[in-house]
């Protein structure tokens, strides 16, 4: 009895210590807002990784905010509102050649999974003249990915028909449906919904092959030197979550149904395969070759671009400091 006595009072402090650990560890974690650009699935990684608890796991309490649209996100972190966020590492390039001082840390994406939707006066490529073509935001991923695709069509941008920045993608699935625009850049998922509507696509701008960093996490240089540490967890994290949203796919198919605000289990699994399965990538390093393809677009209309490198707007330091500790190795062994 007596053992049985001081077995359960050891047992009892071994768990109230355990708990005030977890609660001293849950005070100490570091409060982090992080940004999210656009309701699709390429911004995945942070979703999981607030919804599985993984950024609390390595030490940070995350807020999550979204801001429509990679410029937008681009001027917030330049403000300084908030640190950390995903957005076209085009929005990056642009920022820096204005004089900002952002940098891509990790991929989100690079590729582009856009699609040109458009209303029922549009039957073709050509119909687009004197037509409005909806982006979210001048210089996001939607709208480098509408002046890719027009460089094999008829009709130009800006020359031909009229561009305009809507902020996000529910907003220009109604534009077209109120009339108010004829077509729209919508990304894979948004262009599910809207052919459920009864609107055509009619470019697959995944298609035609081409690196961009359609999605990209990123900061400010600056933050970066002064608080290495958070942004170095804040990679960790996200490195996690991709690997959690790759091999827990029930759990990510449950994320991303609160996130875009749909109970289609097909839609979602089907958005899952083709973003968790293929898009976003195992290993989140920046990639250099896609910054190219977007420092070249840029530089079409912007002089200073021709002068810059791809290098000069990512640091890699962060994932490669994640490779030489081993646990990225850890992660997908």
């Amino acid at each position: 009895m007596k053992r049985t006595r001081y077995f359960l009072i050891y047992l009892g402090m071994f768990v109230i210590a355990l708990h005030g650990s977890d609660a001293g560890a849950q005070a100490r974690a570091e409060k982090v807002r992080l940004v999210y650009s656009a309701v699709g699935s390429s911004q995945s990684p942070l979703w999981i990784g607030y919804e599985a608890g993984i950024f609390r796991k390595h030490g940070l309490d995350a807020e999550l905010l979204y801001v429509g649209g990679g410029s937008r996100a681009a001027q917030v972190v330049l403000s300084g509102e908030v640190p950390i966020a995903m957005f076209t590492g085009a929005a990056v390039i642009s920022a820096d050649l204005a004089g900002g001082d952002l940098v891509n840390v990790a991929s989100g994406m690079n590729v582009m999974p856009f699609f040109l939707v458009v209303g029922p006066s549009v039957r073709q490529i050509e119909d687009l003249k004197g037509k409005k073509v909806a982006v979210t935001r001048f210089a996001s991923a939607t709208d480098y990915a509408l002046r890719y695709a027009a460089e094999k069509w008829p009709v130009k941008p800006d020359k031909d028909f009229t561009v305009l920045q809507i902020g996000g993608q529910p907003e220009m699935i109604q534009g077209i449906k109120s009339g108010a625009i004829q077509g729209a850049m919508l990304n894979a998922e948004f262009m599910i919904l809207a052919r459920r509507e009864g609107f055509r696509d009619l470019a697959d701008v995944s298609a035609l092959g081409i690196p961009f960093p359609t999605s990209a996490l990123n900061t400010s240089r600056a933050f970066a030197r002064s608080h290495r540490d958070t942004v170095l967890r804040v990679v960790r994290a996200y490195s996690d979550s991709i690997h959690y949203g790759k091999t827990q796919k029930k759990f990510t198919v449950g994320v991303l149904s609160k996130y875009l605000k749909n109970d289609d289990v097909p839609f979602l699994e089907s958005v899952y395969d083709l973003y968790l399965g293929k898009y976003v990538p195992k290993i989140p390093y920046p990639s250099a070759e896609a910054m190219k393809v977007a420092l070249d677009q840029i530089a079409e209309k912007d002089p200073r671009a021709r002068a810059a490198r791809p290098e000069q707007f990512i640091d890699a330091s962060f994932m490669q400091e994640l490779d030489k500790d081993g646990f990225i190795q850890q992660l997908w062994r």
